[in-house]
């Protein structure tokens, strides 16, 4: 159990944020990217802490008010002597002094490569986070996950947004005991008041669908859902 609780939890996130971090949704918009058996609980807290990374450590954030260079060690020196304790003295001083003088700059108000970490992908404004990462990122989710209507509580999230989780149960697994009960432990949020029936739609239904279709629309041909399948994407493309 140790091993098994936020297995793929953990492996889905690192590879999210990697393939976010690297620009991949902004190089390659029209590919979708499910991450499976890890739930959604991680990709919402995943989404919300880009935001708040962003906000602080974006290029004029860090040029402005994070800077090395812009530390004031006549200032520090100076409350240093006036607060400071014999751990905090001139010979610390000094090495912090080093430290700043050996961060990458060959001249004074040279821009480093280490002031921006978002090289690879361009974020210009909040709105790119929610965009590059809510539109190409599914996350399956088990029936009996308490958390995955954290993926559709868009009073939490950023911008208000609802991300793809989706239903997605090995049925198969050795400690299912009645695969009749699996769909129906699904609904269970929703009776409790944390996922509408439009959520509910959007997590059985909906997300599944444009998961698969966005680069093969006949993915579900042949299928029992064919039909209704074909009438929700022939309603998006009148929408669209």
């Amino acid at each position: 159990i140790y091993n098994r609780l936020g297995f793929f939890a953990t492996g889905g996130n690192a590879a999210c944020r990697a393939l976010f971090m690297s620009g991949f949704t902004q190089k390659f918009p029209e590919l979708n990217v499910a991450f499976l058996e890890g739930g959604v609980w991680w990709a919402v807290a995943l989404y919300n802490d880009l935001f708040e990374f962003w906000e602080k450590r974006n290029k004029e954030s860090m040029l402005t008010n994070l800077d090395p260079e812009k530390i004031d060690f006549e200032l520090l020196e100076d409350m240093f002597a006036l607060y400071g304790n014999d751990y905090l003295n001139a010979e610390r001083m000094m090495a912090n002094k080093k430290l700043v003088a050996r961060d990458g700059r060959s001249q004074p108000g040279e821009i480093p490569d280490f002031i921006d970490d978002w090289t690879q992908v361009k974020i210009e404004q909040k709105e790119d986070i929610r965009d590059l990462f809510v539109n190409n990122f599914y996350f399956g989710c088990e029936a009996d996950d308490a958390m995955n209507y954290t993926a559709f509580n868009a009073k939490a999230n950023k911008f208000g947004a609802k991300l793809k989780a989706m239903f997605s149960s090995d049925l198969g697994h050795w400690d299912v005991q009645d695969f009749g009960g699996v769909l129906a432990e699904t609904y269970e949020a929703v009776e409790r008041g944390l996922m509408s029936e439009e959520d509910f739609k959007d997590f059985v239904f909906t997300n599944p669908v444009t998961l698969q279709t966005r680069l093969n629309p006949d993915y579900f041909k042949g299928t029992c859902v064919e039909g209704a399948v074909s009438d929700f994407l022939a309603a998006q493309s009148v929408a669209g």
